[in-house]
């Protein structure tokens, strides 16, 4: 098929390759295997130092009140292993795999919140940003609570009181139009039957 003739006698096709080539292809085989050996080993190198950082953080959540759920920390393994404080900011290793990356997703893009070789300066980065987030969670919560001003009430009641009159208003120019229509239909019937 496709131009290439085969005996039948062929059941499998065996490349002959001489002996440098069958050692380049070894080395080349071991090289491979060494360089993903090397892979796996940073792999592991980065989820043991985003483990030791999430350690560290044990005592910092351990404070935040049960009722807050806004905080869902882990290590999520992956490609790029990344120690997750919520759901929009993560840790995640710089490219030396030394550096520790604190970066937020947001409506523009990543944003670095801090980098450090430092655990504890992580930590401290990381203490700020949970800070900060449950301040914003109790202005949000306030800002629900308190009942609206007497001024926003009387702006209120003075709005439906001004849909209420427009509407009365749209009733009235409505029946006078009609009478006048009504007056005006009646007219012209009773001056042409005369």
């Amino acid at each position: 098929m496709w131009g290439r003739n085969r005996n039948d006698d062929d059941s499998e096709y065996t490349p002959v390759l001489s002996s440098a080539l069958r050692d380049a292809m070894r080395q080349a085989r071991i090289d491979s295997a060494e360089r993903s050996g090397v892979v796996v080993d940073l792999h592991d190198a980065e989820l043991a130092r985003l483990e030791l950082l999430n350690e560290a953080l044990d005592t910092l959540f351990e404070e935040i009140p049960a009722e807050v759920e806004l905080f869902d920390r882990g290590i999520s393994q992956g490609d790029t292993p990344r120690l997750w404080i919520d759901s929009i900011a993560h840790v995640v290793m710089g490219r030396d795999k030394r550096h520790y990356r604190f970066v937020m997703d947001g409506r523009y893009g990543r944003k670095m919140l801090a980098e450090s070789t430092d655990i504890p300066e992580i930590v401290d980065a990381i203490t700020r940003y949970v800070a900060g987030r449950l301040i914003e969670r109790e202005r949000a919560l306030a800002d629900h609570s308190i009942p609206l001003s007497g001024k926003a009430q009387r702006g209120l009641k003075d709005l439906r009181s001004h849909r209420r009159w427009r509407l009365v208003r749209m009733f009235i120019f409505g029946l006078i139009v009609g009478c006048m229509a009504l007056f005006v239909t009646l007219w012209i019937v009773a001056w042409r039957t005369s």
